[in-house]
């Protein structure tokens, strides 16, 4: 009978987002993967066709994580508090997965790609996407009554774009952000939605 096998996909997944997080996606090379599991390569190439393959599912399972929790709270009941339950949901998810937010906020989705990812991996980046804007133009239509191109746009900013710009300085100096950034978030959400004309 065959030995069993001493990692499984999630111990390896799990070095390499390690390893992705403190030296970025092309310092994330199979022998420093391989180090950080004390494993031989083989072990790795066993479970994954290749590092583009296993990079790819780093990104992946960051991203579908955090946008799980990101649209459960879009799609709260109050459309109002949802959004902002949503947009204050970045940094404390900074603060509670630091080694995510590297991955997902200092590098682009491209940097995990090379020369591109099977088929059932696109499927999944592809339903990221559609998740996203499906949830953006949802939370247009609740909150504002349209979803036009303006709506959007502001929606947009003021969800993700606002907050991920704040959280970003703090991701690349290694540290949490403060509370400040929490209100400058609110604020700004707050702001952007009045400006849109809100229904009350």
């Amino acid at each position: 009978m065959p030995r069993p096998a001493r990692f499984d996909d999630e111990q390896i997944v799990a070095a390499t987002a390690k390893v992705a997080a403190a030296h970025g996606p092309a310092g994330a090379t199979v022998a420093r993967i391989a180090g950080a599991l004390r494993a031989p390569t083989g072990s790795i190439y066993h479970r994954f066709a290749s590092r583009d393959v296993l990079l790819g599912e780093v990104w992946l399972r960051a991203a579908e994580s955090f946008q799980a929790g990101f649209a459960a709270h879009l799609a709260g009941p109050d459309a109002k508090a949802a959004g902002l339950a949503a947009a204050c949901y970045v940094p404390r998810q900074v603060r509670e997965a630091p080694q995510q937010a590297r991955i997902l906020l200092l590098h682009r989705r491209e940097d995990f790609l090379h020369r591109g990812w099977p088929a059932p991996m696109k499927a999944r980046a592809k339903a990221l996407s559609a998740q996203m804007d499906e949830g953006l133009r949802s939370f247009c239509v609740r909150l504002f009554g349209r979803a036009d191109a303006a709506s959007l746009r502001i929606a947009g900013y003021a969800l993700a774009e606002a907050p991920l710009a704040a959280v970003r300085r703090h991701v690349e100096a290694k540290e949490a952000p403060p509370p400040v950034v929490d209100e400058l978030i609110a604020a700004t959400y707050l702001a952007c939605i009045a400006m849109a004309g809100a229904k009350p």
